[in-house]
């Protein structure tokens, strides 16, 4: 099976490689995708070196399925270019979530909305992929109302340059001196927290926030949801975490929720406040699963939850989730 990774040099792609040869998905031939000034430089993949090759090369060497980590420009300008080729594309890209054409998916939650019509899928927001995981096997039970979800988001969500902006700020707080990095953010994150991730909207929220509100309602299938979402940006890496109140329409027991949550699919409950266990973006670092603990009733109104919520954002938060759209499609005969 020929497979391409679109934006393989980026820190996502390279989590995209490495998810791929993790998970033993059958590639037969790798065909790593980047920009033209990319091309010709070589990547790693099981031990072989893969010359990095063009977009328009990609698309004739007719690849099952392209697995896009390239920017909401590129996915829209090269997307339906692959798509019309018989090529199936998922997207990590913000491009297409949105679009009501195009399914937005988390296999945990709602895989079988796929179907062989399907051509480009998208891969939704990191923070929204933890939450959705952690959310949907309540949902089914009690039904929810009302998410209230506060975000603690690793640079890693930025990007490389966030990565460096975050390393080299320590490294001059450490040795002093004039030591060059780049700015990702507008301030400083080392020592700091930035309540906002993107760009603000009309109405006050952050693209990052609305993403959380829209994309919910979708892969949950549920117009009903109400979220209301902050976003942060902490200097950590190895992954988000969430606060998140829910509302539900059914009483619940806590107990009970525990149970349905330690039988959910890609969810691990760490919940010992005896033994001061809970998850912790360093424990979930790369690991596939999403992390719940801090699972308690909210005591100043009913039937409503409060629970913490980690996973790693490079991983189940974009190229394990892309990876396991892609299994899913194999597993359906779709590629």
């Amino acid at each position: 099976m020929k497979v391409a990774v679109v934006g393989a040099t980026g820190l996502v792609g390279t989590k995209m490689l490495q998810v791929l040869a993790e998970r033993n998905f059958p590639v037969t031939e790798l065909l790593p995708v980047a920009s033209e000034r990319s091309v010709g430089k070589e990547v790693e993949f099981k031990g072989k070196k893969y010359k990095v090759v063009g977009m328009a090369d990609a698309i004739a060497a007719k690849p099952a399925v392209a697995i896009f980590s390239a920017g909401g420009g590129t996915s829209l300008t090269w997307a339906p270019q692959f798509a019309a080729a018989g090529i199936r594309v998922i997207d990590n890209s913000s491009a297409w979530r949105m679009d009501s054409t195009k399914k937005l998916v988390v296999p945990e939650v709602n895989a079988e909305v796929l179907s062989k019509d399907d051509f480009i899928i998208a891969n939704p927001n990191c923070s929204t992929i933890q939450m959705v995981v952690a959310l949907q096997p309540l949902h089914k039970k009690y039904k929810i109302k009302r998410v209230v979800v506060s975000t603690y988001q690793s640079v890693t969500g930025t990007g490389k340059k966030a990565v460096d902006q975050l390393f080299g700020e320590r490294i001059k707080a450490e040795k002093g001196g004039d030591t060059a990095y780049p700015m990702a953010y507008k301030y400083q994150i080392d020592m700091n927290v930035i309540p906002q991730i993107d760009v603000f909207l009309e109405n006050g929220y952050t693209k990052e926030e609305m993403k959380m509100v829209n994309e919910t309602k979708k892969i949950m299938q549920d117009e009903n949801i109400r979220v209301t979402a902050t976003t942060v940006r902490i200097p950590v890496i190895g992954g988000h975490s969430e606060s998140v109140n829910v509302e539900f329409e059914n009483e619940f027991e806590l107990n009970e929720v525990k149970a349905i949550l330690a039988s959910a699919p890609g969810v691990i409950v760490e919940n010992d406040d005896a033994a001061q266990q809970y998850p912790m973006p360093l424990n979930a670092h790369d690991k596939d699963e999403v992390f719940v603990g801090r699972l308690r009733r909210d005591e100043t109104q009913p039937k409503t939850l409060n629970m913490w919520v980690v996973s790693d954002n490079l991983r189940k938060g974009a190229a394990t989730n892309a990876v396991q759209i892609a299994e899913y499609l194999l597993s359906k005969g779709l590629l």
